[in-house]
C-alpha cells in the first residue's frame, strides 16, 4: 500500500495529526536553507540574506533557464544548483536591499505547476497543500484568461442572442397583433 492509500484511509483526527507533523518537519528543513521563498502560480521570489555592507559589485549571481546560484565573490556560494523547473530567465531578475538582502524575482516558464523546491538538491514542500490566494482575470494570460471568461458565460445568452432578443422584443412591440407564444425563434 502507498503512502497516499495510507492517508486515504486514515480518519480526520488523524489526517490532521499526521499534517501538523508533516508541517512542522517542512518548516523546520525551510527554515535551515539559506533563503526563504515564496511563489504564486507564475512566479518564485526568493530572498537571500548577505551581510549588511554588501554592494552589488560584490556578488556573483548566475540566473539561467535551469540553474540558480548567487554568492560573494571570493567566497563560497551562498546558494547553487540546477532549479526544479525552468524559467524565462530575460523575464526573472535580482535587486540587491539595504545592502543586506539579495532578492531574486524568476519567471515560471509553468505558470500552472506549483514548485516543490527551488532547487533540485533541497527539501521538497507538499504542494498539494498549498491554498492560492484569489487572484484577478487580469492576472491570467490570453488564452486561459478567454477560457476563464467563456466558462464564466456558460448559460448566459452571448451578445449575438442578447441582439437576437433584441430585435424580437421590438418587432414584437411594434406588431402587437401577432401572437408569438409558440415561435421558436434560434
Amino acid at each position: 500500500m502507498s503512502s497516499s492509500d495510507d492517508y486515504d484511509n486514515l480518519s480526520k483526527e488523524e489526517r490532521e495529526a499526521r499534517d501538523k507533523v508533516d508541517r512542522a518537519r517542512e518548516q523546520e528543513e525551510q527554515a535551515a536553507l539559506p533563503y526563504k521563498w515564496t511563489q504564486l502560480l507564475g512566479e518564485v521570489d526568493i530572498t537571500v540574506p548577505v551581510p549588511k555592507g554588501t554592494r552589488a559589485r560584490d556578488l556573483v549571481v548566475v540566473i539561467a533557464k535551469k540553474k540558480l546560484s548567487v554568492g560573494l565573490k571570493g567566497r563560497d556560494k551562498i546558494l547553487d544548483g540546477e532549479l526544479c523547473m525552468d524559467i524565462k530567465v530575460e523575464e526573472s531578475t535580482w535587486t540587491l536591499e539595504d545592502s543586506q538582502l539579495v532578492l531574486i524575482h524568476l519567471e515560471k516558464i509553468n505558470k500552472e505547476r506549483w514548485w516543490e523546491n527551488v532547487l533540485t538538491h533541497h527539501p521538497k514542500i507538499d504542494t498539494r497543500k498549498i491554498e492560492p490566494g484569489n487572484s484577478k482575470l487580469s492576472d491570467l494570460d490570453g488564452e486561459t484568461r478567454g477560457m476563464v471568461e467563456k466558462m464564466m458565460q456558460l448559460g448566459k445568452p452571448t451578445s449575438d442572442e442578447l441582439k437576437k432578443m433584441e430585435a424580437l422584443k421590438k418587432f414584437q412591440a411594434a406588431h402587437p397583433e401577432m401572437d408569438f407564444s409558440k415561435a421558436k425563434i434560434s
